[in-house]
């Protein structure tokens, strides 16, 4: 009897493991990395550079498809990561336009519900610039000199978090700008030319003539390794303690060993020497917040730019 019951025992096992789903461990096939931007931008490259050192590391397929939508939306690409599998196959390199107002401009797929950070690995160098012929040295004096004169801010767009950060400085330190407007490039040929008296604008875009302008603040994190003369917006008022940052995001649902498997390529890149050659010729701040710290930002982020929201209306 014994020895029926162990044969039935042993054919039960035989079978059962003839039906059971052999689960492949992560990654086993290609994975995407969706920039919901053009190609050539810092988060594009230092993207690249996580893609490139996971397909290194795992063995896989890892590329990164830019799919761009416009600075204040409708974020294609983002809507994409949030359409796919949480498997982590999908992975999306967003800017905090997508996590902390996406949801808040007509776009549902975006709502945070959807996603989790991974991290935080980028801080976008913007700063707030004058000619250098300009009769101001401080974003104080030029808020003084603004109010009996008038002053024509160039940005790249009403959305973009740095322009608002701009605007509701104006509006909380008693003055208004005589004329703000958009434009496709923001660089040293915007003051030049006289288009602008003040622009908002990156620093990688003024290293021709870094020289030759003012810059009144930096709008980052810390003060940029380049300018370190220039107070960040945070010193100047705290209030407006925000940047233009990018992070990676997965879904809710993606397992925490998924997860743990793209933190330790994404951060040990980011750490790497050449991403942090970028960050010193760039002005840009390259560095790793972890998931935890990452929640945290974009918590505050959703509080702070509710009451620029408020400011602005």
């Amino acid at each position: 009897m014994r020895k029926i019951l162990s044969t039935v025992a042993v054919a039960a096992l035989a079978s059962a493991g003839a039906v059971a789903p052999v689960l492949a461990e992560y990654p086993e096939k290609p994975v995407t990395f969706i920039v919901p931007w053009p190609p050539g931008d810092l988060e594009d490259v230092l993207t690249r550079m996580i893609a490139e050192d996971f397909q290194a590391k795992y063995g896989v397929a890892a590329a990164v498809v830019n799919k761009p939508g416009g600075g204040g939306g409708p974020f294609p690409g983002a809507i994409e990561v949030a359409n796919a599998p949480a498997d982590g196959y999908t992975i999306g390199s967003f800017v905090i336009g997508v996590p902390v107002v996406g949801d808040q401009i007509g776009i549902p797929e975006l709502t945070p519900a959807k996603f989790d950070p991974l991290g935080i690995f980028l801080t976008y160098p913007f700063v707030i610039v004058a000619a250098g012929d300009a009769p101001y040295d401080t974003i104080q004096e030029m808020a003084e000199y603004a109010k009996t004169n008038e002053l024509a801010l160039g940005h790249f767009g009403a959305a973009l978090t740095p322009t608002q950060v701009t605007l509701a400085y104006a509006k909380m330190s008693g003055f208004e700008w005589g004329s703000e407007a958009a434009y496709d490039m923001v660089d040293c040929n915007t003051l030049a030319s006289g288009d602008a008296d003040v622009i908002n604008t990156t620093l990688q875009l003024l290293m021709p003539c870094l020289d030759q302008v003012k810059v009144l603040v930096a709008l980052t994190n810390e003060r940029i390794n380049l300018t370190p003369d220039a107070p960040t917006m945070a010193e100047v008022n705290p209030a407006l303690a925000l940047s233009l940052w990018n992070g990676l995001f997965v879904l809710k649902d993606t397992p925490q060993d998924v997860r743990d498997k793209i933190i330790a390529v994404a951060k040990e890149t980011v750490m790497s020497e050449r991403a942090q050659t970028v960050a010193t010729e760039t002005g840009a701040g390259v560095y790793w917040e972890d998931a935890a710290a990452a929640e945290a930002h974009i918590a505050a982020d959703r509080a702070a730019i509710a009451e620029i929201g408020k400011l602005l209306e």
